[in-house]
């Protein structure tokens, strides 16, 4: 049951992805979450955010930015990273997931989403197909509904790093 919240990989920051490594498999499209998963809450793009859009420019990666916010705060932070953006996007509805995906021209094969909260990005990418990578958000500080969805997460990814566990074990 807990499964459909699971995401495909669980990592320390965005910024350690491999996306290089990504690429080279045949990924073609990343979709981001923003607010944790690039910068602080409501900051702008920073120096690392930006580097990182121009490394994935260069490699070939099309990006899109898919937020719950509202439009003002997402244009802010795509100013400087200058991709496609969704705002007031409804995760975890999977339809601006695929909306997203038509306007990079990409498919559930070679599209990655890339996001902080499971509730939200992981279980909307699942609905959508598109294989996840969930990061721990980049600051504590946050506003208090995401707070209390925190403690129900804390609940999957302890059966996450089990069942991960147990897989992992029978490879053995």
């Amino acid at each position: 049951m807990m499964e459909k919240f699971y995401p495909d990989e669980y990592l320390d920051s965005t910024y350690e992805i491999d996306f290089d490594q990504l690429y080279a498999k045949g990924y073609r499209g990343v979709i981001f979450d923003i607010d944790n998963t690039l910068v602080r809450h409501g900051a702008p793009a920073d120096e690392r955010a930006c580097a990182l859009f121009a490394h994935l420019k260069e490699l070939g990666f099309s990006c899109m930015l898919l937020s719950n916010n509202k439009e003002p705060r997402v244009k802010m932070f795509n100013d400087a990273v200058n991709v496609s953006y969704i705002y007031k996007a409804g995760k975890p509805n999977p339809a601006n997931y695929k909306k997203a995906m038509e306007e990079l021209g990409t498919d559930t094969g070679n599209t990655i989403f890339v996001g902080d909260q499971i509730f939200t990005d992981v279980y909307g990418a699942k609905r959508a197909g598109i294989r996840s990578i969930l990061v721990k958000p980049i600051h504590p500080k946050e506003e208090i509904q995401i707070v209390l969805k925190r403690y129900l997460e804390k609940i999957v990814l302890f059966f996450y790093r089990r069942d991960l566990a147990k897989k992992n074990k029978t490879k053995q």
